[in-house]
């Protein structure tokens, strides 16, 4: 007799058997579909991809508020700089920009005769204008917005 309990209870812990029910071709016997093994790879791709995504999001987020001063600080000296050569020192913009060394040549110029005025811009970022006065030079126009 103990012979076949033993039997009874090997045959009950099969590997095509689970408690609630038999695994076979890829159904549970409560009828639901068994992730197939092609689907679980894409899947964490995906998982992947999110996490990567969100990463990059929260870098960007952590570096802005940073990046926002310097290129406001950038484009505020270009302009000053860009104004004395265009209008004190009497030189095109085009032979100002030569002048400008590191991140500071990267800030686009743009240059308003009428209002005797220089503009530099980092896009996204920050843009900073500085008009010539005469007897008082070139003078930042105040800064909008958060103070950097």
């Amino acid at each position: 007799m103990p012979n076949t309990d033993l039997q009874q209870t090997s045959s009950a812990l099969s590997p095509g058997t689970l408690s609630s029910g038999t695994l076979s071709s890829g159904t549970l016997s409560s009828g639901a579909k068994a992730a197939s093994p092609a689907k679980q790879p894409r899947r964490r791709w995906r998982l992947v991809l999110v996490i990567a995504g969100l990463a990059v999001v929260g870098g960007l987020a952590a570096i802005w508020a940073p990046a926002q001063r310097y290129a406001q600080t950038g484009a505020a000296y270009g302009a000053r700089v860009a104004c004395s050569c265009r209008y004190i020192g009497g030189r095109s913009l085009a032979d100002c920009q030569k002048d400008m060394e590191g991140p500071v040549a990267w800030a686009s110029l743009s240059d308003d005769a009428a209002a005797r005025s220089v503009t530099a811009r980092y896009p996204l970022l920050a843009r900073q204008t500085a008009t010539y006065r005469e007897g008082w030079g070139c003078q930042l126009q105040p800064w909008t917005g958060p103070l950097p």
